[in-house]
């Protein structure tokens, strides 16, 4: 299953402390082509340019989690635009709201959701979005902040179809990992199901939400290729045509030649 990508994984977490090295083989060996990991806060953006750096496929995200917005000072929001003029630097996340986890007020998740999507209309660079319990506000944000004009992903999609289209209308493109292929995954399937071909991407979210059967373990990017069966079981499709045109849409997505 050569030429896959990984859109979304942490390999900086201290979950694979132990092993990281054979973690990043083993996803090689499986055919992944390129990671893109994801640094979302003071501690995780140094050590996810660390990655980049290193290995020619892992590409960097970085910007700053809801959960941690309380957190940000005015010198954090300066440093992720800097860093969007790195040459490993793809976008700009995972940024958004988050209503489960009850760690930084909504007002200030809100107010640092829109001044990242301002740093990234003004370096050009598309957005992945983490969105949980909170849609209705997410997608009213988008709109207001016109962030159609980059685009970017919506991370391991939990929402509606309806919430899903209008993301897509918005210029988002559809990103499903490990839940999808949960025996009880019902709506993620529909939405799979009905999201163009061409806005659809894969990821796993490593360490966390493991896909079936390694399901309540740790998740490890050479998993992904598990959400591809998935995904072509639903569509009807080849694996192979899944893994094609997934690839081709991440490329496009973050203006990877």
């Amino acid at each position: 299953m050569n030429g896959l990508i990984d859109t979304h994984t942490h390999l900086d977490s201290a979950k694979f402390d132990n092993d990281r090295e054979e973690v990043i083989q083993r996803a090689r060996d499986a055919g992944v082509e390129l990671l893109f990991n994801v640094g979302f806060n003071r501690e995780t953006i140094p050590t996810t340019m660390k990655l980049a750096e290193t290995y020619p496929f892992i590409y960097g995200i970085v910007g700053w989690h809801p959960t941690d917005a309380i957190d940000m000072k005015e010198g954090d929001l300066d440093w992720i635009e800097s860093l969007m003029a790195h040459p490993k630097v793809v976008a700009l996340g995972e940024i958004g709201l988050d209503y489960y986890w009850d760690t930084s007020p909504k007002e200030v998740q809100q107010r640092v959701f829109r001044e990242q999507i301002a740093v990234a209309k003004r370096t050009g660079k598309p957005i992945v979005i983490h969105n949980r319990d909170a849609h209705e506000d997410v997608v009213r944000i988008l709109r207001e902040e016109k962030a159609s004009e980059v685009g970017g992903v919506m991370h391991c999609f939990s929402g509606s179809w309806e919430t899903a289209k209008q993301c897509l209308d918005m210029n988002f493109y559809i990103s499903f990992g490990g839940p999808v292929t949960f025996k009880n995954a019902r709506v993620p399937k529909e939405v799979l199901a009905n999201v163009p071909m061409d806005r659809l991407l894969l990821e796993t979210d490593s360490p966390y939400l493991a896909p079936h059967p390694h399901r309540g373990k740790r998740n490890e990017s050479s998993f992904v290729g598990l959400v591809a069966e998935t995904a072509a079981e639903i569509k009807g499709k080849s694996v192979d045509d899944i893994v094609s045109i997934t690839s081709a849409n991440a490329r496009k997505c973050f203006h990877i030649s």
